[in-house]
């Protein structure tokens, strides 16, 4: 883990989903499209952190044999210590600066992921949460739906927002429907949808 402070401090979060290679630029699940969004994830990244928000990349990261390969069709992706799981080279400068974590996981749902699990625990002030990254209607809508139902459950009052603007997933256009299908379940659930830049 990199310099962070205390979590209790922190009252922003900004969560990063599965800005891989392995989605971004090569393997059986790679869209290129989906980096038309890194620019936009940069601004945030950098205003998130002149605020001294907490920064958290999630990064799909599996083993040899994940059962989540059967369930998405024998698609071996994303192979811890494989260039797949790693952040695209515009985000990694970021991954080593103060105020950042980065988290694998070997599930569509970051909330699944233990070491998420352990830090969203510590964040005892949190107000409010950004999540950005891809895919839209499969590890983003999973991730944020788990983070809304633990709050729910433990009481927490923290408004979750999602910037669509940097938000993604693969083969887009084919895949409408389900994108139009998340983006309603998480505004059902209470979930801010960003749909336009700040002016």
């Amino acid at each position: 883990m990199n310099k962070v402070n205390d979590l209790k401090l922190y009252n922003k979060c900004l969560i990063v989903v599965d800005m891989v290679n392995g989605f971004v630029k090569e393997g059986v699940l790679h869209d290129i499209k989906i980096g038309d969004i890194i620019p936009r994830q940069i601004e945030l990244i950098k205003e998130n952190q002149y605020n001294g928000g907490l920064t958290i990349f999630i990064k799909d990261t599996h083993s040899e044999n994940s059962t989540e390969f059967k369930r998405f069709g024998n698609t071996r992706h994303c192979l811890k210590s494989s260039s797949e799981s790693e952040l695209v080279d515009e985000l990694k400068q970021f991954e080593n600066m103060d105020n950042v974590i980065s988290i694998e996981k070997n599930s569509t749902s970051f909330m699944e992921a233990p070491n998420f699990r352990k830090v969203i625990k510590e964040l005892k002030n949190l107000k409010e949460v950004l999540v950005m990254g891809c895919c839209t209607d499969i590890c983003v809508f999973n991730g944020t739906m788990g983070l809304s139902n633990y709050f729910n459950e433990w009481n927490k009052d923290v408004n979750i927002k999602v910037d669509t603007l940097s938000t993604a997933t693969y083969s887009e256009s084919d895949r409408k429907n389900y994108v139009d299908a998340a983006y309603l379940l998480m505004e059902q659930q209470g979930i801010q949808l960003i749909k336009n830049r700040k002016k």
